[in-house]
């Protein structure tokens, strides 16, 4: 059992809340939760109806039952409430027994400009967690509106720190602090699965449930981006592979990732990992660069299973759902940028202000 943190001088579990709309969940919202948790012993969180978003923000891309069950998958989340109200007030905090409210060091406003976070703040009843740069559910969308291949190369002048694409820089410590660590027993029954796990996604998620289901210790490989690239065309992957190995990673059901794994499952690679079984999807399998089935040995020597996650969901779908609504997309997106921009404006000008004032005393 984890150790219990003291809060006011009494050793009691501390108990966490977060709240957002988690849309396209992604390692920068995994990161915001992991912080969270090691705030406390116990995280709760919160999540927006579509409604709420779509009168705050715009349309969600996921469906609020799609982002349940996301959210529900991260590792370090211990309680989801569905239909969480946008604006985090102390009785919901209450209501739940939590102590005390975590979000990044961005900004969240309501349609009407206000601080979702005002009551709490107020209540010194909120703490602040470093937000992951270089990625954001817009960000994501406007990759995807681009359709282009350099994706990854965007001008980020001018344009919001908080939801403006730009470089994420991945590390060693980043990896360690969302890896579990833990080496497979001997005793445990090894599942390996291999994709690109592209924008992960609930059929992701329910895939990689039933492969967890063969066994013990998961390992995923995940392909480069530009073998992914090879056998997706087009400007896939939408998230380079350092980005799909922190969202992987953040999964519940995972237990080790192969970053750069090969396209053929080979001899070698199942006798390195000692592998039981290898387990794919039943989407279509591309050939390799030789022409070979890349399963073609795990079949051979009988440890091959295909899975029906009984999820269609599949990176391209959820292009497609952003294509058919572009336009919507595109506002929503230029919307969220002025908002945050006229905030940063406003609290430049109240600082410059605030300095001449302090100039103006100093001279009197």
């Amino acid at each position: 059992m984890q150790e219990e943190k003291k809060l006011n001088g009494h050793a009691k579990p501390v108990r966490v809340w977060c709240d957002g709309c988690y849309d396209m969940v992604h390692f920068g919202h995994a990161n915001s939760l992991r912080q969270a948790k090691a705030l406390g012993d116990y995280l709760v969180v919160g999540i927006h109806t579509d409604e709420e978003i779509s009168k705050h923000k715009g349309p969600p891309v996921f469906n609020e039952q799609e982002r349940y069950k996301m959210v529900r998958a991260i590792k370090w989340v211990d309680e989801v409430v569905e239909g969480a109200p946008y604006v985090t007030s102390l009785e919901t905090l209450d209501k739940h027994g939590c102590d005390f409210c975590v979000h990044g060091d961005d900004i969240t406003m309501t349609a009407d400009g206000v601080d979702t976070y005002h009551k709490v703040k107020t209540a010194n009843r909120y703490r602040e967690v470093q937000r992951t740069a270089g990625v954001s559910t817009t960000d994501l969308v406007g990759r995807m509106l681009l359709l282009t291949r350099n994706h990854f190369r965007q001008d980020s002048s001018a344009r919001s720190p908080w939801t403006g694409c730009s470089q994420f820089l991945p590390t060693t410590r980043k990896l360690i602090q969302f890896s579990d660590g833990r080496s497979p027993l001997p005793t445990d029954r090894v599942v390996y699965v291999a994709g690109a796990f592209d924008l992960f996604h609930v059929g992701h998620l329910d895939f990689l449930e039933k492969a967890r289901e063969l066994g013990d210790f998961l390992i995923v490989g995940l392909h480069t981006d530009p073998v992914v690239n090879r056998y997706k065309g087009s400007n896939y992957p939408i998230m380079n592979l350092h980005e799909r190995v922190l969202s992987v990673l953040a999964c519940r059901y995972v237990s080790e990732v192969v970053i750069g794994a090969p396209y053929s499952v080979t001899k070698d690679l199942m006798d390195h990992f000692k592998v039981h079984i290898v387990a794919h999807g039943s989407t279509p399998v591309a050939p390799d660069e030789d022409g070979r089935d890349p399963f073609l040995y795990p079949k051979e020597i009988g440890k091959f299973v295909t899975l029906d996650s009984g999820n269609s969901m599949t990176t391209e779908k959820i292009v497609e759902r952003i294509i058919r609504n572009r336009l919507e997309y595109e506002a929503r997106n230029v919307k969220k940028e002025k908002k945050e921009m006229d905030l940063i404006n406003a609290m430049e000008a109240q600082k410059n202000n605030s300095c001449k004032g302090d100039v103006l005393k100093i001279s009197a």
